[in-house]
């Protein structure tokens, strides 16, 4: 149904780096949502009234707050879609993942109430009355949960969308307790045993998960992850494709929301180069990945010596050095300053994430292991972290 909606509704539908193209399949897939979760609520609510069941009635209600993040996601791709303003230059694409944690805490709040109805049916038990309607309607309301989790983590995937993908996680949710509750209701009808309350709880428990599982997918961006592998090698392998390029370092990449990264990286050039050579280069590199990775970039030109033969060779002893204090840590930006009693090693060391030491305690065994090599060697080092994976 989506695809065929999409067909109709949608221009240029396979252009997902379009933000026009993002919104419109995130207003689609919201307005289906708000459509299929309005129509499950008064389902559920019929049959949990006809037979008297907490745990249907409760299920019920899951999909009214489910229509409400619905809601609330097609308010977020419509918001993330404004232009820059005054108040916010970078856009406002974050909204996005502001919706999708919104829709995490209406998924916790249900579990939590869920979960207090759920004890008062354990502790007091009734019967669940049988009924050949509501099994129908619950097993109604399981396939149409699948479906909306399968076209909510396609779509979600294909326009990388955290907010949707969360959805799609609620919606598998939904189903599992929608199964759960199918049961407790064929269970008490062939056994007599009142187990609703019990599966109500378990219920609970599993959108509680979901719910804190959904909240994290959305709180890292907010919060500041790190690029996808895959987006760094992209940017890697074009900038490295210029031949003047003998390396790149200190990358760093802003995620203001879909379609508004902002990235900022060193590239090593060789310091005999022609200056404005250089720099016109540098400018067709920000164009470029401008063009192809739809980015903003600012590149920094670091120059390095490449043709004196004593300091390639200290750089490769360094490097090869350093890996004594951690096997990870890479180096950049190597010089060497000569003076009349020692020759200094200047050079910044980047020290990946999880060195349970401090950057001082690295400094000083970096430190410590150059002053042992032969030359008397002094290094001035600047222990530094990776921004990216």
């Amino acid at each position: 149904m989506i695809k065929l909606l999409a067909r109709w509704f949608i221009k240029d539908r396979e252009n997902i780096e379009d933000s026009t193209v993002r919104r419109a399949y995130g207003q689609l897939c919201g307005l289906v949502g708000i459509g299929l979760n309005v129509l499950l609520f008064a389902g559920k609510f019929f049959a949990g009234t006809l037979s008297g069941s907490i745990a249907i009635t409760a299920d019920a209600f899951n999909n009214l707050s489910d229509a409400g993040s619905s809601v609330v996601t097609l308010l977020g791709f419509r918001l993330a879609g404004r232009k820059p303003d005054p108040e916010h230059p970078f856009g406002h694409g974050r909204m996005e993942y502001i919706s999708g944690l919104v829709v995490s805490a209406l998924i916790l709040l249900m579990g939590v109430e869920l979960a207090k109805s759920s004890w008062t049916k354990i502790r007091q038990p009734e019967p669940v009355e049988f009924s050949m309607i509501a099994v129908a309607i619950l097993l109604c309301s399981i396939l149409v949960k699948v479906y909306m989790f399968v076209y909510n983590r396609s779509i979600g995937k294909k326009i990388h969308s955290a907010a949707m993908v969360a959805t799609g996680i609620d919606s598998l949710s939904d189903t599992i307790s929608t199964a759960a509750v199918l049961l407790a209701m064929l269970v008490g009808h062939w056994t007599n045993l009142m187990i609703d309350g019990w599966v109500g709880m378990l219920v609970a428990l599993f959108i509680l998960y979901s719910a804190c599982r959904a909240a994290m997918e959305t709180l890292n961006p907010l919060l500041g992850q790190p690029p996808e592998r895959e987006f760094v090698e992209k940017i890697e392998q074009l900038v490295l494709s210029y031949e003047e390029v003998r390396g790149i370092h200190d990358m760093v990449v802003h995620d203001y929301g879909p379609g508004r990264v902002m990235v900022s990286l060193h590239v090593e050039v060789s310091a005999n180069g022609n200056i404005l050579e250089i720099h016109d280069m540098i400018d067709g590199i920000e164009s470029e990945l401008r063009a192809v990775l739809d980015c903003e970039a600012v590149i920094h030109m670091d120059p390095i010596v490449t043709d004196d033969a004593l300091t390639n060779e200290m750089r490769q002893k360094i490097a090869e050095l350093v890996v004594q204090v951690d096997e990870k840590i890479t180096i950049h930006d190597f010089r060497m300053v000569v003076g009349p009693t020692h020759t200094n090693v200047i050079f910044d060391a980047v020290l990946p994430f999880g060195n349970k030491k401090s950057n001082y305690q690295i400094e000083q065994e970096i430190c410590a292991l150059v002053r042992q090599m032969k030359g008397n060697f002094f290094a001035v080092v600047q222990v530094e972290n990776s921004y990216v994976n």
